[in-house]
């Protein structure tokens, strides 16, 4: 029997990858995304349902859910991918700007679960992948608001693996390095305040990393996160977690070999901060 994946965030980078990727051998696809006219390209795809989603509309999250039972007749793995990136000094950021990263990156996310849940549990199968991050094991200046919602995607996901485990349904965690999509375009919510000069030196040493980093060759694409996922996914394995880049193998090494202050430390300088 055809498995189905539903993915959120399948508009671009990680999500469409793999939304394609798993189309390519054999799946069903239920790609989801705040605006559907952006997936044109996965709606001529055969056996891939293109449908409305936005991770901060109960409406939307519980329609797309029906839709896809209603087309395929399961949800065989969840993939939540949708989520963005604020940075900036915390200072710089109002209420509204705070609230509305973690409701994306966490509350999202465990509303979108929990609409697919009780379907997993009445089967007694399936499998929740969530896309974390190295920044969900380690900093960089400035990202207390989007390190905070990934570490916290870090703990709600091995604490429902023991919940679920049990249920018959697997929960994987997804940490990629540096990738190359459009985080650091519309993806991306910089704050910064001409107010706030204290913060200056960081702003800038983040800033001109940032830009290196996201020039000539740096970061994986997208697609080699899919195939990640697609591991994930089909191993058949009790993994919990899987790292997707180059370099997110080489911090997550030094994250672990190292101690609190040697670590932050090469990162600092690294970022030119002395």
């Amino acid at each position: 029997m055809t498995q189905t994946i539903l993915i959120t965030g399948a508009s671009s980078g990680i999500g469409l990858e793999t939304a394609k990727l798993f189309q390519s051998r054999g799946w069903n696809v239920v790609a989801t995304m705040r605006n559907p006219q952006a997936g044109a390209e996965l709606a001529a795809l055969d056996n891939t349902l293109v449908s409305r989603l936005d991770v901060t509309d109960s409406a939307s999250i519980q329609a797309t859910t029906e839709a896809a039972i209603d087309r395929f007749g399961a949800i065989d793995v969840l993939l939540n991918n949708a989520g963005y990136g604020a940075y900036g000094p915390l200072e710089a950021f109002d209420m509204d700007r705070i609230r509305r990263q973690f409701d994306t990156n966490v509350i999202g996310l465990l509303e979108v679960t929990k609409a697919v849940l009780h379907h997993m549990r009445a089967a007694r199968s399936g499998t929740i992948v969530n896309v974390s991050s190295i920044g969900g094991k380690m900093t960089f200046p400035l990202g207390t608001l989007y390190h905070g919602t990934k570490f916290a995607v870090e703990g709600l996901s091995e604490a429902l693996h023991y919940e679920l485990e049990p249920l018959g349904i697997r929960m994987k965690i997804i940490e990629p390095g540096m990738i190359r999509t459009d985080f650091g375009g519309r993806s991306f919510d910089f704050a910064q305040s001409d107010d706030l000069p204290d913060y200056a030196p960081t702003v800038q040493a983040l800033m001109t990393a940032f830009a290196q980093l996201g020039s000539g060759d740096a970061g994986s694409d997208p697609d080699l996160v899919a195939e990640v996922i697609w591991t994930a996914v089909t191993d058949g394995t009790a993994t919990l977690r899987y790292t997707a880049g180059a370099d997110a193998e080489t911090y997550m090494a030094a994250r672990k070999a190292q101690e609190d202050a040697a670590f932050i430390g090469a990162l600092k300088a690294q970022l030119g901060m002395g």
